[in-house]
């Protein structure tokens, strides 16, 4: 179910544009309109979580979902060779923007340590 003040929520229902560059069974990925790395793609659950800690044992399947379709998508974008980040963000301290649960995929640069 989704919430209807979530720009993540009206992207995956459609009522939002985004580029979106593939879809499995609850789950939608779509390029960040503001990228960090010259990779910089978003997978979302199309289910509505606000953040990682609102996640149940019941959502461990989709959360190991989205972590494999990541992993397909760095296949996809050529990411596997060179590396590639995967993050989830939980809350606005570890700077979370949009309360939809959401993580990133960046590749395409050397990646840097520590992150923030």
């Amino acid at each position: 179910m989704g919430d209807s003040n979530c720009l993540f929520c009206r992207i995956a229902s459609r009522q939002v544009k985004a580029d979106i560059v593939g879809e499995e069974e609850g789950l939608l990925a779509f390029k960040d309109s503001h990228p960090q790395a010259p990779t910089h793609l978003l997978v979302i659950p199309t289910e509505h979580f606000p953040t990682l800690a609102d996640v149940t044992p019941a959502q461990t399947q989709l959360l190991g979902s989205a972590i494999q379709f990541a992993n397909r998508l760095a296949r996809q974008y050529q990411l596997s060779e060179s590396g590639y980040r995967v993050v989830f963000n939980c809350g606005s301290g570890a700077g979370q923007s949009v309360f939809h649960l959401h993580l990133h995929l960046l590749g395409g640069r050397p990646m840097r340590w520590p992150p923030g």
